[in-house]
């Protein structure tokens, strides 16, 4: 059986440790000087090394080198043992399957044997958040008053969990998670070991998905293994890991900040199309937000784990976003990141997160924006204002917030291409046709409105009613609560189609055609059934 790399090159002397220098130096001067503690509790996120220096400190308690300084010198008896996982007086209980007070007892009792064939038995509670407060209090004893012989050492995730009692009696010490460069280094380590190639995009891409836990991002390469020689690319990593590429969330950043909801949830569709998971696109999102927001609070010259490139360009977001914006947008995309993925649309509480984001602007109508003719030339007016006026990004102005986007008017070829509006009977064969370019059409009244019309389609008429189906009332709400939503959206189709009509808006699977719906071809309404998931039969006549 194939051996994980994590275990394989699990650390074995405390210098090889990466990223825990506080506790390790600490621990090594306590060996050489001969002052190993009877207990201590070790606490921090997963992956950060916890049971890997608790094993190094059982090897140095009992390691047979003359010189305290080379403890563990893994060439005795002892240490090789540990190494193999056969030293019998080394104890590993896992707290969160041995929960009960029974299990303590049963502990306290065979703690006063002398051990097998070391100077100490080593105890390594994992999870010890998770005894029971029976079994603590049971334990509590033990570690203020242990035999000469026993060493405890007491490893958690949560140790505001552990009862102050037992910290006393304990020596803390707290692992921290590990820099991206750190992680990078130790995976390019293991790499030449491995004899593994690999692009370096792909190992920033590993290091950074583990997120500070140095054991995930080992199990990540892991994954990533196939065929002896393969060449581990960025392609492959993004594939097997779900994550979207860098240029996709600056993208999508982009869309949200220039009021862009088309080019948005293109960028979302996009992303997830090309194998991106809904929920990690979503973290990669919140941290590069994170990323602006910091730049935005504390000025350009803040170090980030970021080129120079991609921080100029997120020091250029950072200039057009306001900071209660940012935050704002933070929160939106944590929420679908933290959004259990039961959904058969896992990708819905990105995009929601994404269109609750966009600007609501109050404009006129279509028809209204056609009167105004204060604007000067169409040429002039074709033209949108810049959203910010760029200024070169220093400490100083890095605090500037953002103007808002004025909205533009349809384009002269456009304009001269509205028909007149008349009185005749709505069809939903003229609106589908049409449906393209609406959206294209209302994008320069209110860019926020295609974002939700992409959520929607046009199911019937109802004599010059269109009624739109929503697939979820959540969007259907949104569409109903937007100002002006319906009026701009009826006057735009209005003038497209050259029929004077209005909008209704239902819930796609609670739509029931009435009596009055148009009458439309027999081709047209089986597609439409179709895609409700129905079915045409012949009315049956008395």
């Amino acid at each position: 059986m194939v051996q994980a790399l994590y275990r394989k090159w699990r650390p074995a002397r405390f210098g090889e440790v990466v990223g825990q220098e506080h506790v390790t130096h600490t621990l090594q001067n306590a060996v050489t000087a001969g002052r190993i503690g009877h207990a201590y509790l070790f606490s921090g996120p997963r992956g950060t090394g916890k049971t890997t220096i608790a094993r190094l400190v059982a090897k140095a308690a009992n390691c047979l080198d003359e010189d305290l300084s080379q403890r563990p010198c893994n060439k005795c008896a002892p240490c090789l043992a540990v190494n193999e996982g056969r030293y019998l007086d080394l104890i590993e209980i896992d707290a969160a399957s041995n929960t009960g007070v029974d299990d303590i007892r049963d502990l306290r009792e065979k703690i006063n044997f002398s051990p097998n064939e070391g100077r100490y038995k080593v105890y390594i509670i994992d999870e010890v958040h998770m005894l029971s407060p029976a079994a603590f209090n049971a334990l509590l004893k033990t570690l203020e008053e242990p035999p000469p012989h026993a060493i405890f050492v007491l490893a958690t995730t949560e140790d505001h969990k552990v009862p102050l009692t037992i910290k006393s009696r304990c020596q803390p010490f707290s692992f921290r998670l590990l820099t991206t460069q750190e992680i990078i280094g130790r995976l390019n380590w293991m790499a030449d070991r491995e004899n593994i190639s690999i692009e370096p995009q792909a190992v920033t891409m590993i290091a950074q998905h583990a997120t500070g836990s140095l054991r995930d991002a080992e199990s990540l390469l892991d994954q990533l293994l196939t065929a002896p020689g393969d060449t581990i690319t960025l392609e492959r990593a993004q594939m097997v890991l779900g994550t979207a590429s860098n240029t996709a969330v600056v993208a999508l950043t982009e869309a949200w900040l220039n009021g862009d909801g088309l080019t948005g949830l293109n960028t979302i569709h996009q992303a997830l199309g090309s194998g991106a998971d809904a929920r990690q696109y979503a973290r990669q999102v919140v941290a590069y937000l994170r990323h602006l927001l910091l730049l935005k609070t504390a000025g350009g010259d803040l170090a980030l784990d970021v080129t120079d490139e991609q921080k100029e360009v997120m020091v250029r977001q950072a200039i057009k976003a306001s900071r209660q914006n940012l935050i704002e947008a933070v929160k939106k995309f944590n929420e679908a990141a933290t959004t259990k993925s039961g959904s058969w649309q896992p990708q819905l509480p990105l995009e929601l997160a994404f269109v609750e984001l966009l600007p609501g602007l109050d404009t006129p109508p279509p028809a209204k924006l056609m009167e105004v003719t204060d604007l000067g030339p169409m040429e002039e007016a074709d033209q949108p204002p810049p959203a910010v006026e760029f200024i070169e990004p220093t400490p100083a102005n890095i605090q500037i917030e953002a103007t808002e986007q004025e909205s533009v008017v349809p384009t002269e070829e456009e304009a001269s291409q509205v028909r007149p509006v008349t009185q005749d009977v709505l069809t939903l064969k003229q609106v589908t046709s049409n449906w393209p370019r609406l959206r294209e059409y209302v994008a320069r009244i209110d860019k926020s409105l295609p974002a939700l019309l992409a959520s929607c389609k046009p199911l019937a008429t109802e004599g010059n009613v269109l009624i739109l189906g929503f697939d979820y009332p959540i969007l259907k709400d949104k569409f109903d609560n937007k100002p002006r939503a319906n009026d701009v959206l009826s006057e735009a189709l209005g003038e497209l189609v050259g029929v004077s009509c209005s909008v209704r808006t239902v819930v796609t699977d609670q739509y029931r055609p009435s009596s009055a719906t148009t009458e439309i071809d027999q081709e047209e309404f089986a597609a439409l059934a179709e895609e409700l998931g129905g079915i045409v039969r012949e009315s049956e006549e008395d």
